[in-house]
């Protein structure tokens, strides 16, 4: 999800699955008063919802952030016939990572 899409996903308040697992930090003063701000204008969203809905769309706009690095083998060719590479870049690995994290959260 796109951050410029939360406010429209936060007033319409679908439901998420969330894990059992807890993340403690602390936040700038700054960033503090703009999640008390934001309680103010969602009053039905609680905190934890909004500082996580805004993790996510962060994490989302991060891995379309990844740059593609064209890999050495051939995976494909376009409808021009052109070779298209495997990325070698951090998407992969990140995916990776990702799928097998939520394996281990999903069991």
């Amino acid at each position: 999800m796109n951050v410029r899409d939360l406010l429209k996903h936060w007033a319409r308040e679908p439901g998420e699955r969330h894990t059992q697992h807890e993340y403690c930090m602390q936040l700038s003063a700054r960033d503090a008063a703009r999640i008390a701000a934001l309680a103010e204008l969602f009053p039905n969203k609680p905190r934890q919802a909004l500082i996580g809905e805004l993790l996510s769309a962060a994490l989302d706009e991060l891995e379309a952030a990844m740059p593609y690095v064209p890999g050495e083998r051939v995976i494909a060719e376009d409808e021009l016939g052109d070779p298209m590479y495997e990325d070698a870049g951090l998407t992969p690995r990140f995916l990776e990572l990702t799928r097998r994290h939520l394996e281990k959260l999903d069991s």
